[in-house]
């Protein structure tokens, strides 16, 4: 069983910064692509980044120079840090990663950005 758990998560005001981490755990014999995606309220999720195997990144063009992804293959771990925050980041921000031919999500995790 393959789990991902996020953290990072919570409420800051604009302008400020946050890093979500994702790690992922369990029975695989290798991830390959890793990413993060949101959710806002009333809204279908979205793409934010994804970070291949190889370190190949893509981004959103709403996050692009703002947000940056990276991931340690060493503790299966996908990190998004987010600076220059907008009130229009706020959502629920879920991990996903490719494993053995099957996708995988995590709970998702909160960020909240005031204004």
């Amino acid at each position: 069983q393959v789990q991902l758990v996020e953290s990072g998560g919570g409420l800051v005001q604009a302008g400020g910064s946050l890093r979500l981490s994702c790690e992922v755990s369990g029975s695989m014999s290798r991830i390959n692509a890793m990413g993060w995606y949101r959710q806002a309220s009333g809204k279908p999720r979205e793409l934010v980044a994804t970070v291949t195997l190889s370190g190949r990144t893509n981004y959103a063009d709403s996050v692009k120079g703002r947000f940056t992804i990276s991931r340690d293959n060493t503790k299966n771990t996908v990190y998004l840090q987010m600076n220059s925050l907008k009130s229009e980041d706020t959502a629920v921000y879920y991990c996903n990663v490719g494993a053995d031919l099957r996708t995988y999500w995590g709970q998702g995790t909160q960020v909240t950005v005031s204004s």
